[in-house]
């Protein structure tokens, strides 16, 4: 992971947790070619060394926008083979997130339409400010979603919802996402991140071998039918029995102490 991105900013908050902060603020942080190779790089680099964080932080910079989508005055004009090629940085971009071994929860503090919906679907679950407002209006522009969107929103919502959702492209709010099932909490505006950093810092206590075992249980196990999952889950499980982590956890217990845990 780079120090500095052209488009992002990363914050380490200490104990394994890293807030990573779409900031493109004068554009409600649409998403451009260099931002789509700046999430590239840092998905890339967190997933080649996922030891090294426990948990990350999704959000965007401002009050107003989490990720407008694909920016659009930049497209203005492209040809279709460059419009392909940027698209392509895009959806790499989405596959390294979907791939990402350690939690991400994703802090929607605003806007989040288009690509920038689809990449909040893309975390491992979701708080939103109670300003937040959601679509996927591809289908408005002559497009359709690109990034996991026709996947991501069923599995979320349910395919009747998501169908709605995606054929209209009309904005919904984050008290009706809640509803829905995409969203796991809505918080006050000034509390959002103050939350989600208090939950961040809940998973990130845990053990990390034991917290990424778990999240590709979940993850791999919901494509398969149930004995298939819970055969996953065991080899997942008996990866747990070796570990120091699973030792100290066991032994803190029983000494009446919270675990240190060391990812080992």
């Amino acid at each position: 992971m780079k120090d500095h991105y052209e488009t992002l900013l990363t914050e380490d908050l200490g104990g394994g947790l890293l807030l990573l902060t779409l900031n493109r603020p004068h554009v409600a942080n649409a998403m451009g070619t260099q931002m789509g190779r700046d999430l590239l790089h840092f998905w890339e680099s967190i997933n080649e060394k996922p030891n090294l964080h426990r948990c990350i932080i999704l959000t965007g910079a401002g009050e107003k926008a989490f990720c407008a989508g694909g920016d659009l005055k930049e497209r203005r004009g492209m040809t279709d083979e460059a419009w392909q090629e940027q698209h392509l940085v895009f959806e790499r971009a989405a596959r390294a997130l979907l791939d990402c071994p350690v939690p991400v929860i994703g802090a929607v503090n605003g806007v989040a339409y288009g690509g920038g919906c689809e990449l909040a679907l893309l975390c491992d679950f979701i708080y939103a400010s109670e300003t937040a407002r959601f679509a996927l209006t591809e289908v408005t522009l002559g497009i359709m979603p690109g990034s996991g969107g026709t996947q991501t929103m069923p599995r979320a919502v349910g395919e009747r919802r998501a169908m709605e959702i995606i054929l209209t492209g009309l904005p919904f709010t984050a008290q009706q996402a809640y509803e829905w099932g995409m969203v796991n909490k809505v918080c006050p505006p000034e509390k959002l991140l103050e939350e989600t950093i208090a939950t961040g810092r809940r998973i990130a206590e845990n053990a990390p071998i034991s917290v990424r075992q778990a999240k590709q249980a979940i993850r791999y196990g919901m494509q398969m039918d149930l004995r298939s999952g819970m055969m996953f889950e065991i080899e997942a499980y008996n990866r747990m029995v070796p570990t120091e982590d699973r030792r100290e956890g066991v032994l803190a217990f029983n000494e009446r102490r919270k675990p240190q845990f060391k990812g080992r």
